[in-house]
């Protein structure tokens, strides 16, 4: 059986220390705080300008002013702090954010990421994410394994314009846990009730196979 969002969202939150930064992708992304194992704490950063993002408001407590790089109203944890955006881009392109989880349309077996747009569809603008993918010191993926088309998400190459180039360090779906390595794609987690058989026909790209995978455990 694939793993649900939250599923996905609390083996993401398994990849973050104590004490790291932190920048979110927008959707899936954004829900990985409310996994974090006890005793972890991080600090989350937001590129248009934020450190010490906090959780989403409740309703009725929107404050339009608070947003962060997705438009999303956000809370504030204390001892946050507000900066310019090109303070906050020096900060990303600094290497002084630990760990990025993204979002991705497509990643390729060379740790490729398209995660931006799709030609002929609207797009309001690039956002931070390639300055994210080459700056941040981790790039975790989160995603669904296949779209909802059924195509391969995880290709051979990507054919989608490109974020980066062979930034991706580890993928998690609903299906697997995936790294990317110098000798290729390697299978290192199955989600419960998955088999190798199911990843390996899901993925549009060579796949190492250890001979036992272990069991992912969101």
């Amino acid at each position: 059986m694939a793993l649900t969002r939250e599923q996905m969202a609390a083996r993401a939150a398994q990849e973050l220390e104590d004490g790291q930064y932190v920048n979110l992708g927008i959707g899936l992304p954004t829900l990985v705080p409310n996994y974090l194992p006890e005793g972890v704490h991080v600090t989350l950063q937001s590129e248009n300008g934020i450190l010490g993002v906090g959780p989403y408001p409740y309703e009725g407590d929107e404050d339009a002013d608070l947003i962060n790089a997705g438009k999303e109203t956000v809370t504030l944890l204390p001892g946050a702090s507000f900066f310019d955006s090109a303070m906050s881009f020096g900060m990303i392109r600094g290497g002084h954010i630990d760990a990025a989880i993204l979002g991705a349309m497509q990643v390729s077996a060379g740790g490729d990421l398209a995660n931006w747009m799709i030609p002929g569809k609207m797009v309001k603008g690039m956002g931070g994410a390639m300055d994210l993918v080459h700056g941040a010191k981790r790039v975790v993926v989160v995603m669904e394994h296949v779209a909802k088309d059924g195509t391969h998400k995880i290709v051979q190459e990507c054919t989608l314009p490109y974020t980066g180039r062979g930034v991706v360090d580890r993928i998690i779906t609903d299906l697997a846990v995936v790294d990317v390595t110098e000798d290729g794609l390697v299978l290192r987690e199955l989600a419960p009730g998955v088999t190798v058989d199911e990843v390996v026909a899901a993925t549009g790209a060579p796949l190492h196979v250890p001979a036992e995978p272990a069991a992912m455990a969101p």
